[in-house]
């Protein structure tokens, strides 16, 4: 029954697709029939599949890592009024500018390969991680906290047992936000530089006009980042069954 929703407006878009380049004057070349990209999906399935498995790759990992130093500075900024005020500037900066005017000197700096989309991946990722769970972690209820000290808990026994586990589901929300945004990242950085990927595909197809590998390179990332999004998300709400947010009520 989850399924019939989103399948009825797949269903939907498709089918005003059809019909605006059925009906329309649209040439091919600006956007494609459905079947077109259909077709290209067949026929470029190879290209297609071994691309996405390298962008794949490069979100994953992105994810890992970007929520692994995301999940650290959080910590680090509550733990230590110093390290906040060293870090949070940093955390600004690296939002006020924008990506696309780091990925050049990614791929500069780190090369055409994996590990150029993978930081771009993580700088992405990094901020809504690290807001989200500092937040989380700040909005502790200080009668928990009261009541740690009271039966003399160290810092860390507080942050462990504490701190940690009322800010999961804060974690979580920023987790969500790092798997949307994730492919934007990889994507950029094989625009401006890669040897393969989807955006790789799409910048080869786009110099040769191939519209309808275009959108079957875009269809792929699609259905691969929700994928992704809802593969976290239910395990999220999995481990996280106790949570209010997760499971909707309030």
């Amino acid at each position: 029954m989850n399924l019939l929703r989103p399948l009825v407006t797949f269903l939907g878009f498709l089918a005003v697709w059809w019909a605006l380049t059925r009906f329309t004057a649209l040439p091919a070349f600006m956007l494609p029939a459905p079947a077109d990209v259909g077709q290209a999906l067949w026929q470029q399935r190879d290209l297609l599949v071994s691309n996405a498995l390298t962008t794949l790759t490069e979100i994953l990992l992105g994810l890992l890592f970007g929520t692994l130093f995301g999940g650290l500075a959080a910590i680090a900024i509550v733990a230590s009024p110093v390290l906040q005020r060293w870090l949070m500037p940093v955390l600004v900066v690296s939002q006020a500018i924008p990506v696309f005017a780091l990925a050049p000197l990614l791929v500069l700096w780190l090369g055409f390969g994996i590990a150029s989309k993978v930081v771009m991946a993580v700088l992405v990722i990094f901020f809504p991680v690290t807001a989200n769970f500092a937040d989380g972690l700040r909005r502790t209820d200080p009668g928990w906290l009261d009541l740690a000290r009271t039966m003399n808990a160290s810092p860390w026994a507080m942050l462990r047992h504490v701190r940690l586990p009322a800010a999961l589901p804060a974690f979580a929300s920023g987790l969500r936000v790092a798997t949307a945004v994730a492919p934007i990242g990889a994507i950029i950085g094989e625009w401006v530089g890669a040897s393969s990927g989807l955006g790789f595909v799409m910048i080869n197809a786009n110099a040769r006009i191939e519209t309808n590998v275009m959108f079957a390179a875009l269809f792929i990332l699609a259905v691969m980042a929700v994928a992704l999004y809802v593969l976290v998300d239910q395990a999220l709400r999995r481990l996280l069954r106790w949570s209010p947010e997760s499971t909707g009520l309030s």
